[in-house]
């Protein structure tokens, strides 16, 4: 009796591990550093095995996984469950990404919000879903700029230094500015600064303060009013391993993406001003651009990246005038 209770209680144990379905997540942000993007992804690990439904997110920060760059090919094809992933970095396979990081195109968080309800994101969600992934909590990050050198305000100001620009497009209207070009991750700035390879960068407000890039900059442009650059960092699941799914597992997947992402509306309005506090805490200047700055910058972009990206990506102007007409 001892040995069959035994080897029943085994079988249990071994039925109860085989139910319980492990998904592997991965980022580029630095793990329990506060990052808002990392706090996203460990929220729905958490909620998702509080819902109790066989189904567990381990989830690898700090490119301990997968580099930057080649988690979208990843959860694309199932070899990655899910990922928190700057949506403009897969803009090589799918130039209309660009669309996600185009200067000025959001200006701030409330027509942020609006847009995730718009016609130009259904067209870049019908993308991301053909591709292989499924959008589970939306995420819109506002940026800065900062310099070793001096403070970046007008077009002018840039000319001359090596910039780090997150995509194309800001690529182009930098470059278009007189800047020099050196693409990376963001998770590569702080050494890029360190070593002279660049004179500046440009990044979301959340990586300014976590990859504490403070260290190396000599002044910091804050978003303030005229919020130039802003990116689309979604959390994103593989939609083959969606699939595979149970509707429970399914359900509670979603459950956690939506509060999640309501998490992030509420804290990321927070995160300009924990910028700026730091680096001023941190010795260094902060300024904004001036109205008269961003609409410099704006009509640089519309002969640059405006103008590229409506002559190489089909329906590319169409796009932006969905992103435009959005209130």
């Amino acid at each position: 009796m001892q040995v069959a209770a035994i080897l029943a209680i085994a079988c249990g144990a071994s039925d109860a591990t085989q139910a319980q379905t492990v998904l592997k997540a991965s980022h580029q942000f630095p793990g329990g550093k506060g990052d808002i993007r990392d706090e996203m992804v460990q929220m729905i690990a958490r909620d998702v095995a509080a819902a109790n439904v066989g189904l567990e997110i381990q989830v690898y920060p700090g490119s301990s996984l997968y580099k930057p760059t080649e988690q979208w090919n990843a959860v694309t094809r199932g070899l990655l469950d899910m990922t928190s992933f700057p949506l403009d970095y897969a803009s090589g396979r799918h130039p209309i990404f660009s669309a996600t990081l185009m200067p000025g195109l959001v200006g701030n968080f409330d027509r942020a919000l609006r847009l995730n309800d718009s016609e130009f994101m259904a067209d870049i969600k019908k993308v991301i879903e053909e591709s292989g992934a499924i959008v589970i909590a939306d995420a819109w990050l506002s940026g800065a700029f900062a310099s070793k050198k001096g403070c970046i305000t007008s077009p002018d100001t840039l000319k001359g230094q090596v910039i780090r620009a997150a995509g194309p497009a800001f690529e182009q209207m930098l470059a278009a500015a007189g800047a020099s070009i050196s693409s990376m991750p963001s998770s590569e700035i702080y050494s890029g600064m360190q070593t002279g390879v660049l004179d500046a960068a440009n990044t979301s407000s959340a990586s300014f303060v976590s990859y504490r890039l403070f260290e190396h900059a000599k002044c910091l442009t804050a978003p303030g009013e005229n919020a130039l650059w802003f990116m689309y960092e979604p959390v994103l699941i593989s939609k083959k391993v969606f699939d595979g799914l149970t509707p429970e597992q399914q359900k509670a997947i979603l459950a956690a993406g939506e509060k999640a992402e309501a998490y992030f509306n509420t804290e990321v309005r927070k995160g300009d001003q924990l910028m700026i506090d730091t680096y001023k805490k941190a010795g260094v200047e902060v300024v904004e651009m001036s109205s008269s700055d961003y609409d410099a910058w704006l009509e640089l972009a519309k002969t640059s990246s405006y103008k590229n990206f409506a002559e190489k990506v089909p329906g590319g102007d169409k796009l932006i005038e969905k992103a435009l007409a959005v209130e």
